[in-house]
């Protein structure tokens, strides 16, 4: 019979992943140092994730999934433009909006943070039990759909299909 596990508050597990993700953000902070493109502030890569997994993102749109004011987000595409991160094209659907996409550098330079995360993460990963392992990742995933959803954005982050597609 399977064994049952305590109850935890979203409070409690709330206090757990903060702890986890300020430890994680150490784990990235490593990797980051030998990343060949150089440091990405964390704005920047939020930024980039969101327009990555959008079919189309305006300023608006990535403001409003970052929660933040629309003169921030101006600067913030400013820079990531001025890097070759993003290109501005115009939308198809309206003179008066400019688009957001991804450039092949700015794709490459993910790939590259993501790489360097994962390789953190799996020095951690080999430390843990495969019951341990297959646990977490059934957790992850449902937070990352209940996460997406709260943020009101969809196809967002790499999702389990994409993850066991690169291990097979």
């Amino acid at each position: 019979m399977p064994q049952s596990l305590p109850f935890r508050s979203p409070e409690q597990v709330a206090q757990v992943a903060c702890g986890v993700s300020e430890l994680l953000e150490v784990l990235w902070g490593r990797g980051q140092a030998a990343a060949l493109a150089g440091p990405l502030p964390p704005s920047q890569f939020r930024a980039l994730t969101i327009i990555e997994g959008q079919k189309r993102v305006n300023q608006r749109t990535l403001g409003d999934a970052l929660g933040s004011r629309p003169s921030s987000v101006s600067r913030l595409c400013d820079r990531l433009e001025a890097a070759g991160l993003v290109e501005r094209v115009a939308s198809p659907t309206s003179r008066r909006e400019v688009d957001l996409r991804l450039s092949r550098r700015g794709a490459a330079v993910l790939d590259e943070f993501r790489a360097s995360r994962a390789r953190e993460l799996e020095a951690v990963l080999r430390s843990m039990a495969p019951a341990e392992l297959t646990t977490l990742v059934e957790g992850l995933e449902q937070f990352q759909e209940a996460a997406v959803a709260h943020i009101g954005l969809h196809g967002t982050a790499s999702g389990p299909e994409e993850a066991s597609e690169a291990t097979a």
